[in-house]
């Protein structure tokens, strides 16, 4: 477990790992996002969050700035990344919750399943540049924060930018995706490697928004999450913004049947593009084990107390229940770096 420096304590505190405002899904643009890790832990903060994760793909690089901000605001802290994994001509992404990020394993994975990104974007904007839309790898890199990070969400800014598609729903209606201008296939990392990764680090593996893995059969979900605890995988998103009312109620069930701890996070990304803020969540299923009960020993929280807006709250009341979002972030895709 890495060491809590001074001012700052970890784990311990049961009254803290009560229901309250988890958020423990969402990115800055040292991946995908459009803020910096510390404008990301501060509008979490703003609107009432009171447990923290910054889980940004494949990468560790924006977890000082978020984590130094988020002790300062009086938000406790989990350090996460999300791993992009290929399954069954799929891209699954697992989240890793409570990770130590100087752990080496971890590091020299993500490192690995960045590789090739750079290749693959040039791939996409020579495929795009077939189909007439051309400079659209300069174009994409303009977006992407971290160079060693260029996505498709990146490639849909930039051709929304270009006035050729509204929003970044219409780009993946019409580009960037099997079969359409721009796709370019990649293998990403194992699913048994991504798990390993993150539990040798010391933390707990998600699967990440399961309700969005449109290529998986029920039968493949199935031995998706049968495989995943195999590996030793112990929990999944219930409540994200990916899933409606049905969507929580599926997974809620998968959580019972597998016996996996429930998790709840945004998947926030940029404050004009994602679909519910940061800490506008419906609350978890009262009989569910949120996965933060399990993380209490990896917790950070800051010295003082947590503030009144950001206390435990019963899990049928949520401070922030979900609102309509704004009709441009609406007919927004959810972002993904894959």
């Amino acid at each position: 477990m890495p060491r809590t420096p001074a001012g700052e304590h970890a784990g311990g505190d049961n009254r803290r790992v009560h229901p309250i405002n988890a958020d423990l899904h969402s990115h800055s643009n040292v991946s995908d996002g459009t803020l910096a890790p510390a404008e990301v832990a501060a509008r979490a903060a703003a609107r009432g969050v009171g447990l923290w994760a910054l889980t940004d793909h494949d990468e560790l690089g924006g977890l000082d700035e978020a984590r130094e901000t988020a002790l300062a605001l009086g938000m406790g802290w989990l350090a996460g990344v999300e791993v992009s994994v290929s399954y069954a001509d799929e891209s699954v992404h697992i989240v890793g919750l409570g990770v130590d990020p100087a752990d080496t394993a971890l590091r020299s994975g993500l490192a690995a399943t960045r590789a090739g990104r750079r290749e693959r974007a040039l791939a996409m904007a020579a495929s795009l540049a077939r189909a007439g839309i051309v400079g659209a790898f300069e174009g994409a890199l303009a977006y992407a924060g971290n160079p060693d990070l260029v996505s498709r969400t990146h490639f849909g800014r930039f051709l929304v930018e270009r006035g050729i598609c509204a929003d970044t729903a219409a780009v993946f209606r019409r580009y960037l995706t099997p079969g359409k201008p721009g796709y370019v296939e990649h293998r990403w990392a194992r699913l048994r490697d991504a798990v390993r990764w993150i539990t040798g680090a010391g933390g707990v593996a998600v699967i990440a928004h399961p309700a969005r893995y449109a290529r998986l059969t029920p039968a493949a979900e199935h031995a998706l999450i049968t495989e995943f605890v195999a590996h030793g995988g112990r929990g999944i998103e219930v409540v994200t913004s990916a899933h409606g009312a049905a969507e929580r109620a599926r997974y809620a069930d998968k959580a019972r049947e597998f016996g996996l701890l429930a998790s709840r996070g945004s998947d926030f990304h940029s404050p004009g593009e994602s679909r519910v803020d940061l800490g506008a969540l419906p609350a978890l299923p009262t009989d569910l084990t949120p996965v933060w009960q399990a993380l209490a020993q990896r917790i950070v929280w800051p010295d003082a107390p947590v503030p009144a807006t950001r206390r435990p709250v019963h899990p049928a009341h949520p401070a922030h229940p979900a609102h309509p979002a704004h009709p441009a972030a609406r007919s927004a895709s959810p972002a993904a770096l894959t």
